[in-house]
Order: C-alpha cells, then structure tokens, then sequence
C-alpha cells in the first residue's frame, strides 16, 4: 500500500494538478475567509467553514478524477491489477494520497484565520475591554477543521469510486460534481418539502445539516461516524469493483 501511496502523492506533482489544486484552494480559501469576517466584520468563522464546503464540489473532483480513470487511459490498470498486492491496499494507497495532499491544504489554510486574531487584539487593547471576549473562538475553528476533512473523506471516496468506472477523467470529474452538488444542496430543497416522512430521511442523509453542529464547536460523534461510514461504504464499492474485473 505504502508503495502505491507514494506514486500517486508523487504523481499529484509530477503534474500540474497537485499545484493547480493546492494553489486553487488556497485562492479561494482566502477569499472566502475574507468576505465571511473580515469584510463583514464578523468572527463567526462557522460561515466561512460553511462555503469552504460548497468549493469542494471543483475542488474535490479536481484531486480525484485520475485516480483510475488515468490508470484506464495509459492502459496501466492491468499492472495494478496482476501485482503482489491486495486490492484493498491498491484502494486504500490512492485513496490516503489524496487525503492526503487534502487535509495538507485545509491545515495550511487555516493561516487565513491568524488575521483575526490579530485584529480582536488590536480591536481588545484600543477599546481597552478585558472582561467581553473578542476574537475567534478556537474551540470552534478546531471543530469546524475536524468536520471540513471528515467530509472531504466522504467526498473523496466518492471521486474515487466514480474514477474506477470510466477511463474519462473529464466525465469522472462531471459526474462527481454532480453527486457532490446534489449531497449539498440537500438541505435546501428540505425546506420545500411538506411531507415529514421525506423531510426527515432527507435531513438525515444531509450532509449539511450534520456539519451545522461543527459550527458551533460540537463534536457531533453521529456526524462523525456518518462521514466515517459514507467513506467505507465507497471504498468497499471500489474494492468490490476491482475483486470483480480481477476475477471476473
């Protein structure tokens, strides 16, 4: 696994993709974190963790969508396929790669969030205010940081599965974004639902309404074992797909 870990980590630079999409995200990343507080002149940064999510609909395909279907097109699949190693550890080395490079870049982006600390502080002294707190609160980045990587996990199995159905990484990419779209949006169309029944299972496969707990600094251990669970479930998918072709 550690072998395939390493090639496809490597692989991300080789190219262009990894510094396309590590530049691309912390582009964004700063404005979003930008415009939610700074401009605003607000230190909720549970909203800007809330539109770092919906980024991840380009973001997340971007980091995905050659996975296998970059093995299909050169033809190299076979290679993988015949090799001493179990597909889990094939899956699961592509799959940590891109975790990988992923939470790298959310981590690194949280240097947006130093400002505001700079700020409360200097807002803190010119006001002279000891006793009123100003300023972000870290319990909540921490937990806002923990649910951002746990659906990025979930997302990134996602990219994953549909990268082993096609050698196309365009139509890979396209139909990730739908799904990604689709699990997001979720929580909006809820509020047009007038039947309980489908407004409740709907609430409870949303991805959003979940990740509104992190926000306000709660580690929701049911969000977490969710996200934990949507990501096994698309790894087994994959695994099952590749046991199939190699035996098949």
């Amino acid at each position: 696994m550690f072998a395939i870990y390493k090639k496809e980590l490597r692989s991300y630079f080789i190219n262009a993709i990894g510094y396309v999409y590590v530049g691309v995200f912390l582009a964004v990343s700063a404005l979003m974190c930008c415009y939610s507080t700074l401009i605003a002149k607000s230190y909720d940064t549970g909203v800007y963790f809330t539109m770092l999510l919906f980024s991840f609909i380009i973001l997340i395909p971007l980091l995905t969508m050659k996975l296998f279907a970059e093995e299909k097109k050169l033809r190299t699949e076979q290679l993988l396929m015949t090799a001493p190693i179990s597909i889990w550890s094939m899956v699961l080395g592509k799959f940590f790669a891109a975790v990988t490079l992923f939470a790298g870049t959310v981590l690194v982006s949280c240097i947006n969030l130093f400002p505001l600390y700079v700020y409360a502080n200097i807002e803190r002294l010119s006001n002279d205010i000891e006793v009123i707190r100003i300023g972000p609160s870290t319990p909540e980045i921490i937990s806002c940081v923990i649910g951002v990587i746990l659906v990025g996990l979930a997302f990134i199995s996602i990219g994953l599965f549909v990268s082993s159905l096609t050698e196309n990484q365009l139509a890979a990419a396209v139909i990730t974004v739908a799904i990604i779209l689709a699990m997001l949006v979720l929580d909006a169309v809820n509020a047009y639902i007038h039947v309980y029944a489908i407004r409740f299972v709907i609430d409870w496969i949303s991805v959003m309404s979940r990740f509104s707990n992190f926000t306000t600094g709660i580690l929701d251990y049911s969000a977490i074992l969710y996200y934990l669970s949507i990501s096994a479930v698309f790894l087994l998918l994959t695994v099952r797909i590749y046991d199939k072709r190699r035996w098949g």
